[in-house]
C-alpha cells in the first residue's frame, strides 16, 4: 500500500478544476494508494511520463486533454507526492 502526500496549494488547485478533473484525480489517487506508480505506468489513459529539465525527477498523469497532475516518488517509504494540478503548465515555480 502507497501512501499519497499532497504539496501545500494543491487542495486549492484542485479546487479550481473542473468537476470531471477532480473525479479523475481521485480515480488517479486510489491506483497511486493500491498500486503505486507502477499502476499509474499500467494505465495507458493516464499517459504517465517522466519530465526533464526543472521538473526532472518527477512524474506526469494526465487528468484530461488539458489538466495533469505532476508528483514525484519517494520509494524509501513507499509514498507518491502530489507536487500539482495544473492546465499543462510544465514550468517549475519558484
Amino acid at each position: 500500500m502507497w501512501r499519497v502526500v499532497e504539496a501545500v496549494g494543491v487542495g486549492r488547485q484542485l479546487k479550481r478544476a473542473p468537476r470531471n478533473v477532480q473525479d479523475k484525480y481521485e480515480f488517479w489517487r486510489s491506483v497511486a494508494e493500491l498500486d503505486g506508480p507502477m499502476g499509474l505506468r499500467r494505465l495507458s489513459g493516464f499517459k504517465d511520463h517522466a519530465l526533464k529539465g526543472e521538473w526532472q525527477g518527477a512524474r506526469s498523469s494526465a487528468l484530461s486533454r488539458q489538466w495533469r497532475v505532476i508528483y514525484a516518488v519517494r520509494g524509501d517509504d513507499l509514498t507518491v507526492c502530489v507536487l500539482e494540478v495544473n492546465p499543462h503548465d510544465y514550468r517549475k515555480k519558484n
